[in-house]
């Protein structure tokens, strides 16, 4: 069996996790912890990141951060996954989905601005399969009317929009690096914060709401509690772990592009005839080959598909159900306008293996096996 996904792994790991244990450092904001943050910061150009256990908690963070009150209304995609609406559900906020765009899948910048209201306080756009929504359409509509931008860019590590690092455009964004996304801690994530006076207040909320973070700085002679906050940090060790990976992000992110690229010629005498859609790349997007799918006709075909797949051992899936339409989604918001393309693509999207050390002949076997579904 081809399988869907397998966790990215260089062989430093192990020793670099040994090196965390040798350190006597192995809670966080460790030595390796520090050196991931490091990456990101001089890779994206934001001003802080900070690691966190993972990504739905960096988006919890942000939410704090963006002072989200019960009442408050947050724009958000309906096709994401649950984290992007959970981190402002546990702060009250009310949830207006809007629709996506049939090409990119990301939000439909275009649809934004109507679903504003007096009580909007963030935009939250999902940069999906790591292909960047049009940032500068919605910068400009949350400077107009005052808003926070949380970008989700759970898939986006090493992708740009116009030269610009998902995740580093507005006020935060927050990455993920889950055993499923292009480089992992196993579990785990950052939130990136672009105004530095912010950076001191994530830095407390993140240390259980203390000051310990200038405590050793040496800028306080003993730290104390000082505000609300939780348990965001992630072991040092499973920092090593990331360490590993983002010490080869360019091999492994030209890796993986080159098995997109490879789907992509073979299948593209498919879209050619009609018989389906393959991704849509903008011109100012870099992509990090996150994912590769294909758009079937429908839910039928798209059923039939996939079991074709796992019959010649190979495991494909698909993604979001639309959180408008699950028991949650229409309790904690409402879905502003008309649905003409997120419930569709959600149910004819499939997604084909990608991850990083996939080999080419897989990936030719692949193609083979969806044009024998086709013919």
């Amino acid at each position: 069996m081809i399988q869907f996904n397998v966790p990215p792994y260089t062989g430093k790991e192990l020793d670099y996790i040994k090196e965390s244990i040798g350190n006597k450092k192995i809670c966080g904001d460790g030595p390796f912890t520090k050196k991931c943050d490091q990456w990101i910061e001089e890779k994206t150009g934001t001003y802080r990141s900070l690691l966190t256990t993972s990504c739905t908690q960096a988006l919890e963070l942000a939410a704090i951060l963006a002072d989200i009150e019960p009442g408050d209304e947050v724009i958000l995609p309906s096709f994401t996954f649950v984290s992007t609406a959970n981190a402002f559900v546990l702060r009250g906020a009310k949830l207006v989905f809007v629709d996506i765009r049939p090409d990119t899948k990301n939000i439909d910048e275009s649809l934004i601005e109507e679903a504003i209201t007096d009580k909007t306080k963030v935009i939250a756009p999902v940069h999906y399969a790591g292909v960047g929504c049009e940032m500068d359409t919605i910068l400009d509509i949350a400077k107009r009317h005052g808003l926070t931008v949380v970008e989700d860019a759970a898939q986006g590590v090493m992708a740009t929009y116009k030269g610009k690092a998902l995740g580093s455009m507005g006020d935060y964004g927050c990455f993920s690096f889950h055993e499923t996304k292009n480089y992992s801690m196993g579990e785990g994530g950052a939130i990136l914060i672009s105004d530095k006076d912010k950076a001191e207040d994530a830095e407390i909320i993140r240390e259980k709401g203390t000051d310990r973070s200038r405590f050793l700085r040496g800028q306080v002679d003993k730290y104390s509690w000082v505000s609300m906050g939780s348990s965001y940090l992630p072991s040092d060790m499973n920092a090593a772990y990331l360490y590993a990976q983002l010490e080869l992000a360019e091999e492994i992110n030209h890796n993986r592009l080159a098995s997109w690229n490879a789907y992509y010629e073979q299948l593209k005498e498919l879209e050619d005839a009609g018989r389906l859609q393959l991704p849509v790349i903008p011109e100012e997007c870099c992509h990090n080959a996150h994912m590769f799918y294909i758009v079937t006709k429908d839910l039928e075909e798209r059923g039939r598909l996939i079991a074709h797949l796992k019959e010649n051992g190979v495991q494909a899936v698909f993604h979001y159900v639309p959180l408008h339409s699950a028991k949650a989604g229409l309790k904690y918001g409402r879905f502003h306008g008309e649905d003409r393309y997120t419930t569709k693509i959600s149910e004819s999207l499939v997604r084909l293996p990608m991850y990083y050390g996939l080999k080419p002949e897989n990936v030719e076997y692949i193609c083979e096996k969806v044009k024998a579904f086709y013919k």
